[in-house]
């Protein structure tokens, strides 16, 4: 069942590269106080999520934050070695959280998995932008074709 306006996010086990190496973070941890934007993709490097995606909350930081944003990050089924590299690729920096869901299972939990095996990918997560104020969820906007729902430009007009 995916998640709605007004329920709570789950609380799984994410991944993240730290300069210990590869963490353990819940989500319910860094997604859970404060106002969030969360963006999932199907993967890391891939042409739309490179393209378009990421790139634009990363030109946008500066106006999330400054309509109360207090965390944004982003989710992909992606080992966290990946996410740390796609997040250098693209000067992410510490303005965007980049959360490995390696196992899909934030994915799943979130009612949000999308089935690639038709292109080779496997299990991976539907395209969608979230706002969550203290771990409920506000606003959930998943494209199911393109990046239009999901996109900054988008999750910006409704803050």
């Amino acid at each position: 069942m995916t998640i709605s306006v007004g329920d709570r996010l789950p609380d799984v086990e994410l991944r993240v590269v730290t300069a210990d190496g590869p963490t353990v973070v819940k989500s319910g941890e860094v997604l859970g106080t404060g106002k969030v934007v969360l963006f999932a993709v199907p993967g890391a490097f891939t042409p739309g999520c490179s393209n378009v995606h990421l790139p634009g909350f990363v030109e946008r930081v500066d106006e999330l934050r400054a309509k109360g944003v207090t965390t944004i990050a982003c989710t992909a089924v992606n080992d966290p070695f990946v996410m740390d590299a796609w997040g250098k690729a693209h000067g992410v920096g510490d303005d965007i959280l980049m959360l490995a869901d390696g196992n899909g299972e934030f994915a799943a939990a979130m009612g949000l998995e999308l089935d690639g095996r038709g292109f080779g990918l496997g299990k991976r997560s539907k395209r969608y932008a979230a706002i969550v104020e203290d771990g409920v969820l506000t606003s959930l906007d998943v494209d199911e074709k393109g990046i239009d729902l999901s996109a900054c430009s988008n999750i910006v007009l409704k803050l």
